[in-house]
């Protein structure tokens, strides 16, 4: 069970609510009398930094300069660094819809290089990658990700891990459960 409480609609204050009802109004998600799932019910009980964050993610979603299947890589190495288990459940099949092969989806999740036959899908690894092991962006690392995206568009990539680091922390921070029947991506230490 999620360490979160689980708040019906008629408990959820007025903030809560209109925040709530934004959030299903805007997303595919299937709540269930207040529960939404994934960090929204954690980010619903301060509406205020959930708007922020949702409105962050929604530009990734719908308005980044960076293709959709750089953003899934950078969100799958993100994850796979935080063994966030919801994160992964819920952008693997994103991922692959976006075009991420198989196989540079299986390194990430085992933690491991990945060969690639794209060069931004090694450029926005790379960035990930560097950035969550060394804290640091090495010259070459940079270099291929402005190649690759724009100057704006490494700014974009940088943006999206420390998001999805929010996003990750969220969900392990709260123990966020997978729907029922779903195998854990990674194994739990």
């Amino acid at each position: 069970m999620s360490r979160l409480s689980r708040k019906k609609l008629d408990e959820l204050d007025a903030e809560q609510r209109a925040f709530y009802d934004e959030i299903v109004a805007s997303r595919p998600v299937k709540p269930v009398d207040g529960h939404i799932g994934g960090p929204f019910d954690m980010w619903m009980r301060v509406p205020e930094i959930g708007r922020h964050l949702v409105s962050l993610a929604g530009y990734f979603r719908f308005k980044s300069i960076v293709d959709r299947r750089y953003i899934e890589v950078t969100i799958l190495v993100t994850g796979a660094f935080w063994k966030a288990q919801f994160e992964w459940y819920a952008h693997e099949p994103m991922a692959r819809k976006a075009g991420v092969p198989d196989a540079v989806i299986a390194a990430i999740k085992a933690g491991v290089e990945p060969e690639f036959s794209d060069a931004g899908d090694k450029a926005a690894w790379q960035i990930a990658t560097e950035l969550h092991k060394t804290h640091e962006l090495s010259d070459a690392a940079y270099a291929a990700g402005v190649e690759q995206f724009g100057e704006s568009g490494v700014t974009e990539l940088i943006a999206l891990a420390g998001l999805y680091t929010a996003v990750s922390m969220t969900l392990n921070g709260f123990d966020v459960e997978l729907p029922e029947g779903a195998e854990l991506p990674f194994q739990k230490q």
